[in-house]
């Protein structure tokens, strides 16, 4: 398993096969989008037509051989025992998904990401010591995720910022033309899912993506 950096949050994709448009395959998207510079993987295998059982483990099989020969973290979306499984770097989890206490007892070793998208949220989770970054969102709407949180905005994503005593990355309707603004409030980063998942140029988007939190 990799060390937890900073650096990692920079241009952090988040996808799953539901994500897929246009005949598109996620192991093909995903190594496009590491070809341009994506710093991490996140599989996030959610919704109404999301893989289940021995497809989603054999697909995140496939999508951890291709983040390990690149050198690339990966991480799994609120699925503990999957993480377990596929030897992963790291679990992200949500405010509703499996309890962070939980989670930290079962994967001490693990990158443990938590979405905190209040300053109350943020605070508790200060007082966690093994968590390594927080996910804030979304910061515009979108329309990747049906039960998304009101946006935050700008403004309010400076503010957790600079509440949280980890590395923040944003995520949540994020876009080529508000990447900047993104930038402007401190955050390590950006996850990303549609922005890459329908871009019409995979690996041009993530080299503008990562060069604009890496400068």
């Amino acid at each position: 398993m990799m060390r937890f950096t900073k650096a990692q949050l920079a241009a952090y994709f988040v996808a799953g096969t539901q994500d897929m448009v246009d005949h598109r395959n996620l192991p093909d998207v995903l190594e496009k989008a590491i070809k341009g510079g994506i710093t991490a993987f996140q599989y996030r295998e959610k919704g109404p037509n999301a893989l289940q059982g021995d497809a989603k483990r054999q697909m995140g099989e496939q999508l951890r051989n291709i983040c390990s020969q690149a050198g690339i973290p990966f991480f799994v979306d609120d699925d503990v025992l999957l993480a377990q499984q596929l030897h992963a770097d790291g679990v992200h989890v949500g405010q509703s998904d499996e309890a962070i206490a939980r989670v930290i007892e079962t994967v001490p070793d693990m990158i443990i990401g938590y979405s905190c998208h209040t300053l109350k949220q943020v605070t508790l989770a200060n007082e966690l010591a093994a968590i390594d970054y927080i996910g804030s969102g979304p910061i515009f709407p979108t329309i990747s995720k049906d039960d998304a949180d009101p946006a935050v905005g700008v403004a309010g994503l400076t503010q957790l910022v600079v509440q949280a005593k980890v590395p923040i990355v944003a995520i949540g309707g994020i876009t080529l033309a508000n990447l900047e603004k993104v930038k402007e409030t401190g955050v390590a980063g950006a996850a990303v899912i549609s922005l890459l998942t329908r871009a019409s140029d995979i690996e041009k988007t993530a080299q503008t993506l990562k060069r604009t939190f890496s400068d």
